[in-house]
C-alpha cells in the first residue's frame, strides 16, 4: 500500500525502518515538482524495475524559481499524481509544504561550482540552480537512496547534480534517463499545458532543430559555430518562436565546445509564447556498442566471442575482469569476506584487456594473468567476490572507461542496463530452462559425468535464475530497448548471425 508522507519526520522514520528490516535491498528516489506527465512516469517505471523501495517526492521548490517566474501558477494536481503513483507502484510519497521543508528562517543554500552555472539556463535564470541543488541536496539527505533518477531533458541540473555527488563522495548512482517525447517531437514538459493548440504546433520545431544539428554532425562536421548555424535555420522557420540560446557543451562539464571530438549536447531554449521551453540531443562520434545480457547458461560467452571476431571488435570480456580482481585478492591474503579490505584492493588496481589472436591476455597492476586466472580456486571465490558492491562500482567504471570508444562487445547480466545504457545495439539472449539445461547436460556427458540428470540440472539453473533476478546489486534484467533472441534450436552460428545481421541492418555498418 502506497504512503503519503508530508513530514520530515515521518519520512525519516519510514526510511530508518525500512532499511533496518531490509538492509541488503535498494532504494530508489525520483524528486519531482508534480504534475506529473509520461516523463515522469518513464523515470517511476525504471526506479521500479532497479529497486525494492521507491520514493516520489512532489515538492514545488520556491527556491528555484525567479521573482518573474511561474511559482504561483506552476501546475499542481496532487490527487491526479497520487492516482499515477499508486498505479505506477510507487511505496512512498514525500510532499511536505513548503514551512516543512524549509523551516529555517534563512536557509542554508548549496552553490554548485561557478563555472557549471555559467552558460545555458544559468544566464536568464540567476538562483536557480542554487534552489536545485539545495533542495535536492535536502532530498538525499533525507531519503539516503542508493538510484536517484532524472530526466536528461533537464541536462544542465543532472550534470550539475552528478557533480555535486561526486564532488561529496555521496554513495548514490545518480541515473539520467531518456527524455520522453510527444508523437509530435516535443518533449513533455509540465509547462506543455500552458500553450495553445497553435503554439503546441510551432514548439516542435525545437526538436526539428536538434534533429537538424545531429544529422549535420553524423554527416561528418564536428564545428560547433556549423552545427549551430543549422540549427538556427531550422529555428527561424517558425519567428514566432523566440530563441534564447543554442549551444554545444561538454555533457559533465557544461564547458562550451568549439569542435566536438566524442560527445557533445546539443541543447535549446526557446520561448513559445510566454512558455519557455527547453530540448537537447547528445551527439556522439564513437564506434558503436553492443551489450549482450541474458540468464546463465544462454551461451552468452560463446556467442559474443564470435560476435567480436566476425564484426572485428574488441570482446569486453568482463568475466575475465572479475576473475582477475578475485586472483589478485586470494594473492594477497585478504579474506574473500572483508569487503573492507577488498574495496581498498579494488580501488586501486588497473586491468588490461590485450588482444592478441585467438588467445586474448588479460593484465592486472601489470601482470599477465590469463592463466592463473582460470585455476580452481579462482573459479571458486570468483562469485563472492563479484557479488560486493565495492567491486561491482571499481569494475563498472573500469569497463565504460573501456567503452568510451565504442567498438566493443561485452555480455553479462547488467551491461545493456547498468553498464552500457546508451548501447547502440541491445540484445538479451535467453533459452528455456529446459533448453539450457540440455544444453548442459550434453557437455557433462562429454566429460564422462552421467550422474547428474536432466531435471537436477532444470531446478539448478531455474534457481540461478531466480537468485540473478533478485540480486540486490546488478539484478538480471531485460534493457527496454534490447532485442530478444531466443536461442531454443538455434546453432551458435545461427545466433552470431542474427546479432551480426542486427548490428548491420540497425546501425548501417
Amino acid at each position: 500500500m502506497m504512503r503519503l508522507l508530508t513530514s520530515v519526520a515521518a519520512l525519516r522514520c519510514y526510511v530508518r525502518s525500512y532499511r533496518t528490516q531490509n538492509p541488503l535491498n535498494f532504494v530508489g528516489l525520483v524528486p519531482t515538482m508534480g504534475g506529473l506527465h509520461l516523463g515522469h512516469l518513464s523515470l517511476i517505471q525504471r526506479a521500479r524495475a532497479e529497486n525494492s523501495l521507491v520514493v516520489v517526492s512532489i515538492f514545488v521548490n520556491p527556491l528555484q524559481f525567479g521573482p518573474n517566474e511561474d511559482f504561483q501558477k506552476y501546475p499542481r494536481a496532487l490527487e491526479t499524481d497520487l492516482q499515477q503513483c499508486e498505479q505506477a507502484g510507487v511505496d512512498v510519497i514525500f510532499a511536505p509544504g513548503v514551512d516543512e521543508m524549509y523551516q529555517s528562517p534563512v536557509q542554508t543554500m548549496v552553490i554548485p561550482t561557478a563555472a557549471m552555472m555559467s552558460g545555458l539556463c544559468a544566464g536568464s535564470r540567476p538562483g536557480h540552480f542554487q534552489g536545485v541543488a539545495t533542495v535536492v541536496t535536502k532530498l538525499l539527505n533525507l531519503v539516503q537512496p542508493d538510484r536517484a533518477y532524472f530526466g536528461q531533458k533537464d541536462a544542465q541540473q543532472v550534470a550539475i547534480i552528478q557533480s555535486l555527488v561526486q564532488d561529496l563522495n555521496w554513495p548514490i548512482e545518480i541515473i539520467s534517463c531518456p527524455i520522453v517525447r510527444e508523437i509530435s517531437g516535443l518533449a513533455y514538459s509540465s509547462r506543455n499545458q500552458y500553450l495553445t493548440p497553435s503554439e503546441q504546433q510551432q514548439a516542435t520545431v525545437l526538436y526539428r532543430a536538434l534533429g537538424r544539428g545531429q544529422e549535420r554532425f553524423q554527416e561528418g562536421s564536428n564545428s560547433a559555430t556549423e552545427i549551430k548555424n543549422v540549427v538556427q535555420t531550422e529555428l527561424e522557420t517558425e519567428p514566432q518562436v523566440q530563441v534564447e540560446y543554442i549551444e554545444l557543451v561538454a555533457p559533465k562539464t557544461l564547458i562550451p565546445l568549439t569542435i566536438v571530438e566524442t560527445t557533445g549536447l546539443l541543447a535549446i531554449a526557446a520561448r513559445v509564447g510566454n512558455t519557455r521551453l527547453i530540448d537537447n540531443l547528445i551527439l556522439r562520434r564513437r564506434q558503436p556498442i553492443i551489450a549482450i545480457d541474458g540468464p546463465a547458461g544462454a551461451g552468452k560467452s560463446t556467442v559474443t566471442r564470435k560476435i567480436a571476431e566476425a564484426l572485428g571488435l574488441l570482446y569486453l570480456d568482463t568475466g575475465a575482469m572479475y576473475r582477475a580482481v578475485t586472483w589478485l585478492i586470494l594473492q594477497s591474503g585478504v579474506a574473500i569476506d572483508d569487503e573492507v579490505a577488498i574495496a581498498e584492493i579494488v580501488s586501486q588496481c588497473q586491468i588490461e584487456l590485450i588482444p592478441d589472436g585467438e588467445k586474448p591476455r588479460t593484465v592486472i597492476n601489470g601482470q599477465d594473468v590469463s592463466e592463473a586466472i582460470r585455476s580452481l580456486e579462482v573459479t571458486a571465490n570468483v562469485s563472492a567476490i563479484a557479488a560486493q558492491w565495492a567491486v561491482r562500482q571499481a569494475l563498472v567504471k573500469q569497463q565504460q572507461a573501456f567503452g568510451e570508444q565504442g567498438s566493443i562487445v561485452a555480455e553479462g547480466r547488467d551491461i545493456g542496463t547498468t553498464v552500457f545504457p546508451d548501447a547502440e545495439l541491445k540484445i538479451f539472449l535467453t533459452a528455456s530452462v529446459q533448453e539450457r539445461a540440455k544444453r548442459r547436460l550434453l557437455e557433462l556427458h562429454s566429460q564422462g559425468k552421467t550422474e547428474i540428470t536432466q531435471e537436477q540440472l532444470e531446478q539448478d539453473i531455474a534457481g540461478r535464475d531466480q537468485l540473478d533476478s533478485n540480486r540486490a546489486i546488478s539484478p538480471l534484467r531485460k534493457a527496454t530497448d534490447a532485442v530478444e533472441v531466443q536461442t531454443d534450436n538455434l546453432t551458435i552460428d545461427h545466433v552470431v548471425q542474427r546479432v551480426v545481421d542486427l548490428y548491420r541492418q540497425n546501425l548501417r555498418f
